[in-house]
Formats: C-alpha cells, sequence, structure tokens
C-alpha cells in the first residue's frame, strides 16, 4: 500500500473521529509532525486548546497513548479555504504553497468548491 494512500485513509478516519473543523484545526496546528496523543487529556492542553476539548478526548481515546503523524491534508484543507471565501493567495500561504499550486490543486480537482459556498459564513438577512 502507498502511503498516499495511508494518509487518505488517516485523513478519512481523523475527519469521523473528530468532524471536520476539528480535523482541519488538528492539521493548521500540528500538520507534518509527530504528536503525542496522551491518556489524559487536560483543559489547557495543546492539542484541547488547537481542537477543542471534547475532540481532543475523542482522538485520545482512539489514539493514545501513540504518537500520531498529524497529516498536512492539504486537498481537504484546500476545499475548507476556499469555500470559507479565501482567495488562492490566501490559501497558498495558509498551506506553505505558492498560488500555481493552489490553481493546480484545484485544476486536478473534482468539483472543487466555489468561493463562499459554505453555508453557514453565508450572511443571513432575517
Amino acid at each position: 500500500m502507498s502511503r498516499r494512500v495511508t494518509s487518505e485513509h488517516l485523513v478519512a478516519e481523523l475527519v469521523t473521529l473528530l468532524g471536520e473543523r476539528a480535523f482541519i484545526a488538528l492539521a493548521e496546528n500540528f500538520g507534518g509532525r509527530r504528536l503525542y496523543v496522551p491518556r489524559k487529556i487536560e483543559a489547557d492542553g495543546e492539542i484541547a486548546k488547537a481542537v477543542g476539548l471534547v475532540a481532543a478526548k475523542r482522538l485520545s481515546d482512539r489514539k493514545s497513548p501513540d504518537y500520531l503523524r498529524v497529516p498536512l491534508a492539504r486537498g481537504l484543507r484546500a476545499r475548507h479555504y476556499r469555500a470559507a471565501g479565501f482567495s488562492n493567495g490566501e490559501i497558498a500561504t495558509k498551506l506553505g504553497m505558492t498560488e500555481t499550486g493552489i490553481n493546480s490543486l484545484f485544476a486536478r480537482m473534482d468539483g472543487p468548491p466555489e468561493k463562499g459556498s459554505e453555508p453557514d459564513r453565508q450572511l443571513s438577512f432575517f
């Protein structure tokens, strides 16, 4: 099995476990590094501060005590940021990529999200 497939499976597992927003927070804060997941999660611990106490406890219940190689999840994060209304330049900065790289990333995607298409980011006038 290739490393990429393994990473994609881990991303899917973590999104299911934590929810997309908490997983994105995990990737933003710890992506690309090994993160020790302790058995006991403290409210003021680095994981809880990053993803919230409930998500941190779910992660601990499933993955502790062990090290977790937190994926960068650039594709998922790029989709999330685009849907939230970020420009390609802003996305490039958040992902440590070039704008050309972001353009290529979206060009390879099946059905990339429209900019600002995330439902809860839209203004309500009622």
